[in-house]
């Protein structure tokens, strides 16, 4: 297995978010925008009036957009720590009129200021990799969700070795430029295992089967909040 090596928390270069805004993110953000919805159906189903979910790490706030664009019936709270990835996903969101929907803040998540039950849901997307110590954000996002809601966490999965790593880069990214190329690949190089985020998720009493592998590159954890 390869050793884990970190990569830089915050990606706050112009050229950071604009490569990352351009690169194909859309399958992935669909796959990710279906299996979100169907893990929150029966919040959606039984709500009352309109679903609160927090997106930790939104970068340019494209998940939310394809999320609203779907119908999703609430509003989302999309937070970066980069402020470079605001300023394209602020323009993203007006580009779609959905300012009234996605609220876009500066947050770190490792130690969030909203209170305990503030959310319906929180989902995050590839931002785990960044974090030296995941451990923070995962309970942070199971703190601020409420009693019968959903944590819905998808990130990339490191691989076993050089040679696997070099062929994910050139599957899922031998169109990119060098530069994005080299993005990913410290994205994987950085990335945990499925036995690393069981090891994180044992504190928070989150089942160890929530978490599990789900592509050639992904792992996800779903979890529903006890109390409700």
């Amino acid at each position: 297995m390869l050793k884990r090596v970190l990569e830089p928390e915050v990606m706050d270069t112009v050229d950071e978010a604009n490569d990352y805004n351009q690169m194909d993110h859309s399958q992935v953000n669909r796959q990710f925008a279906d299996d979100f919805l169907s893990a929150i159906q029966d919040l959606v189903r039984n709500a009352n009036g309109p679903l609160r979910v927090f997106d930790a790490g939104t970068g340019t706030a494209l998940i939310p957009i394809e999320l609203l664009q779907r119908g999703f019936p609430g509003t989302i709270t999309a937070s970066d720590l980069a402020e470079q990835m605001l300023v394209v996903a602020k323009k993203n969101v007006a580009a779609k009129q959905l300012e009234s929907s996605i609220e876009l803040v500066l947050r770190d998540c490792k130690k969030l200021p909203d209170a305990d039950d503030a959310y319906d849901a929180a989902m995050s997307n590839s931002i785990i990799h960044h974090i030296p110590e995941p451990r923070h954000v995962l309970a942070e996002l199971w703190r601020i969700i409420k009693p019968g809601g959903v944590l819905f966490v998808r990130d990339l999965l490191r691989p076993q070795d050089l040679q696997t790593l070099g062929r994910l880069v050139q599957t899922y990214a031998g169109d990119s430029n060098a530069h994005q190329q080299q993005m990913f690949r410290e994205s994987l190089h950085a990335a945990l295992t499925i036995e690393d985020v069981r090891q994180f998720i044992v504190p928070l009493a989150i089942p160890l089967e929530a978490v599990r592998a789900t592509s050639d590159r992904h792992w996800t954890l779903i979890a529903r909040k006890p109390g409700e």
